[in-house]
Order: structure tokens, then sequence, then C-alpha cells
């Protein structure tokens, strides 16, 4: 007999005594708890512990809600941790990997799974987690890791390997498609979040974003500025708290959004609605002034009009003739153009960045440093260029394989494009996540939230869009679901 059976048939021959004293104690306890969370968090926080418990239970319950919530705090709440210290205190995104992981291991030690489903790419893939392990254990030549390295470096491993578990999966475009609705809404709160903060006077806003200081937010000088000078302008930054991480993230969410405003079968059944979420997304990115991003949408809008949707490039045109000439936007403009010449301050730090970089590659060219430390004091790993701050930590053999695995993705990509674009109801996710990713590549030339063990959350999101380009490929040519 089932145990839940059981514990039913138990409450059900307690004498009513022992069923109300059973009720009080376990009201006391609930009531107890709640009082000494209130008491610690505030009521505000404490509703917000509660309802997060409440989740947690739901999660664990489904495979596809736990990917959801991966979804929801990546582009959310991406710097938050349990507000509550245990022995250490995790991250909301590490509670998620974790729980999406545990519910999908269960699966397969109940039986409901079988089978794994994978691409040729992820042979490549596991090449280079598996060199950046080797770089990892080389680089403690050089320094002793801490906590926070060991658990960031482990919490990167884990987001590449969602790239194995996601292909898996996703074994429907039904999936597909719902995940892609997930990530539209998720990411228009994040722009409503941006543009109303932004809109906001500063010590509101302040006020406003120093009340997530209780789950690991800076508890003060949130509020950014071009090149970090009060007398310009301010830059968006929602709660990303980084406005370049937040334009990156805003890019590639737009690029996926983008297809859909002309598709024949969009995610979303109101085109209106899309488009809204597309302008917000757009807004958002232009308010944080990341002139990475922007280039980065560009490119990544260009690829969707040259691929698939002609009849949008005449009104990239148009919005791109209205840029020019509008006053709104002629600072902006001029930022640019300072930053292909090399006239901002922004810009040449950045190029001084880059030199020192290839001062270090040239001293460690093979494996780079690792990611504990440099061995040399006049060198440094961070540069504001993805590329470079992989050749300087995994060194020029890491950067070439992890570039072979993009082309890899990209080229597989193609290969099922033709499928892809027969099927209405899949041509846009299929572009859209492929043009996300080109759009990721080129934001790397002049940022690196993507690889940067610190931001976790930019890590995860490049590589969920890494997943979401093999899995919807995989699917292209399917012509039924399979089974799970």
């Amino acid at each position: 007999m089932p145990r839940t059976n059981q514990v039913t048939i138990w409450i059900s021959q307690l004498d009513r005594r022992a069923y109300a004293i059973a009720v009080g104690l376990s009201v006391g306890v609930v009531g107890a708890a709640i009082g000494l969370l209130i008491a610690a968090l505030g009521p505000l926080l404490a509703m917000a512990a509660l309802l997060g418990l409440l989740a947690g239970l739901y999660v664990i319950t489904d495979v596809r809600i736990a990917l959801y919530g991966i979804v929801l705090i990546v582009l959310l709440l991406p710097f938050g941790i349990l507000p509550v210290k245990i022995a250490i205190t995790p991250t909301l995104l590490d509670l998620a990997l974790g729980g999406f992981l545990l519910v999908y291991l269960c699966q397969w030690m109940t039986g409901r799974r079988g089978g794994v489903k994978l691409t040729p790419v992820h042979a490549l893939i596991a090449v280079y987690l598996m060199w950046l392990a080797l770089a990892f254990a080389l680089g403690l030549r050089h320094a002793g890791p801490t906590s926070s390295t060991l658990r960031q470096f482990a919490e990167t491993i884990l987001s590449i390997s969602l790239v194995f578990i996601l292909v898996d999966l996703l074994r429907s475009p039904a999936m597909l498609r719902r995940l892609a609705l997930v990530i539209l809404l998720a990411i228009g709160a994040q722009a409503v979040l941006a543009v109303a903060l932004y809109a906001a006077p500063d010590n509101l806003a302040e006020a406003l974003l120093v009340r997530l200081s209780r789950i690991g937010y800076p508890a003060g000088g949130v509020i950014r500025y071009i090149e970090d000078n009060p007398a310009l302008r301010e830059r968006a930054i929602g709660t990303w708290v980084d406005p370049n991480a937040l334009g990156g993230i805003l890019a590639t969410a737009a690029i996926i959004i983008a297809p859909q405003i002309a598709s024949r079968k969009p995610v979303i059944r109101w085109r209106w609605l899309t488009l809204l979420i597309f302008s917000l997304v757009a807004l958002a990115l232009l308010l944080t002034a990341s002139r990475a991003s922007f280039l980065a949408l560009l490119a990544g809008l260009l690829v969707i009009g040259t691929a698939r949707y002609r009849r949008l490039l005449p009104l990239l045109a148009l919005a791109a003739l209205l840029f020019l000439v509008l006053p709104q936007t002629q600072d902006y403009l001029d930022r640019l153009i300072q930053a292909f010449q090399g006239a901002d301050l922004a810009t040449q730090m950045r190029l001084g960045e880059w030199r020192d970089s290839l001062n270090l590659i040239g001293r460690y060219p093979l494996v780079g440093v690792g990611f504990t430390g440099t061995p040399d004091i006049d060198i440094y790993a961070d540069v504001a260029n993805m590329y470079l701050m992989m050749a300087n930590q995994i060194g020029l053999s890491g950067l070439l394989i992890f570039l072979l695995a993009m082309s890899g993705v990209l080229l597989y990509g193609a290969r099922h494009w033709n499928a892809a674009k027969a099927r209405p109801d899949f041509a846009a996710i299929h572009l859209g996540f492929h043009a996300a990713l080109i759009a990721a590549l080129v934001n790397a030339v002049a940022d690196l939230y993507f690889f940067r063990l610190d931001f976790q959350s930019s890590i995860t999101w490049f590589w969920l869009i890494v997943a979401l380009c093999l899995a919807s490929s995989r699917l292209a040519s399917q012509r039924a679901p399979e089974p799970v």
C-alpha cells in the first residue's frame, strides 16, 4: 500500500482529541516559523521567502517548471542570493540550477526518461569543457583558489552542461515554443523595470534598488552614468547592476523576439504585444548606452532580414535613417563615432586593456594563466573583450576550441535551416536563436560578461542560447515529437 494512503488511514483513525492536538501543534509550529521569519527578515522578505518555498516545492514536481525558473531568475534577479545564510549562501541561480538538475536526474532514476538525444556538435563542447578544467588545474600553479572562485567555476561548468541536458529535454517543437514564450515575457518584464527605473528620480530608483541588498545586491551607489561621471547621462541597469551586462542580455533577447514580429505563427497570438515587447526591449537597450550591445543588435537584425524576413530590411533602413537624423539620438550617435575613432575615455581604456592582454598572451600563449590569478604583477586577465579574456585565461588553444564549437553550432543550424524554414511554427524560433548567438558573439568583441566568472547569469544565458540553437536544429527535420 502506498505510504500516502497509510498516512491518510492513520489520520482518519485518530480520535477527535488527538486530531485537535495534532492540528493545533501543526498550526503553532507553522505560525512560530512564520513569525520568526518575519522578525528576522521583515514582512516583505518573509513573504517572498514563503512564496519562494512554495515555488520551489512546485518546481521539483515538473522539470519544465524548473527550466522556466532558471530563465526567470537569469533575466529578472541575476544576482539574487538566498536571504538566509546557512553554511554557505547559495545564489538563487544555484538553487534553480540544482533543482532543475535534481528533477532531471530523478526522471532518469525513476525510468520516466530514456535514451539521450545529442548532436555531433556536443563532442566539441565536451572538449571545451575538458580544456576549461585543464586550464583551471594548471592555473593553480600561479595562485591558490578561493572558495568564491571554486564555486563560480563549478557554476560555469554546470551552466555549460545545460547544453547537453536541454537538447535531450526539449524533444518537441511545442516545448521549444513555450520556452520562447517564457523568454519573451521575462525579458519584457526586465525591459519595463529598466525603463521605469531610468525614468524615476535618482533618489527613488536608488531607494528601490537598495531594497534588493537583502538578497545580495549592492547597498548603495547603484545608479550608473556614462564613464561613471554623474555629470554625464544616466545609464539604465534594471536589476542587472551593470549597464553593459544588461545591454548584452537585451540585445540577444531582442533578436530572439524580432522574427516573431513577421512570423506566420508567432509564439504570442497577439502580434501587437510582440511588437510592444520588442520596442520596450530596444528602448531599454538604447538607455543602457552600451555601444557594443547596440552593434550586436544591428548585426542580429541584419542576419534575420537577410536570411528570411526581407520585409524587415526596409523597416531597419528607416529606423537607421531616423537614428541618424533625430535630435534625441545625436548624443548616442556621437558616442558611436567616438568609439570607432578611439576618442572617448571608455574606448581608450579598452584599447589599453587590449594591449596589455596581448602582452599576457605573448608570455602564456598555449594554456593561459587560469582562473585563480596571474603569475606576474604587471599583467591582469580581465579585459573588455571576451576572446582576449579567453586567450588570457585558457590560452589560444582554448579560444580555438571555443571558436570551433561555436562554428559547429552555426553550421549545424545552417544545415537544418531549409527544414526549419518549411515549418511556419518553427522557422522564426530557429532563426531567432541562431541570430541571437551571432549577436552575442559580436557583443563579446567589446565586452566580457559571457565569460567572466562573477557574472554567472550572463554565462548561463549565453549557453542557454547555444543549447536552444542545437535543440531547434535537431528538431527542425523531425516530423513528429519523440516520446520521453
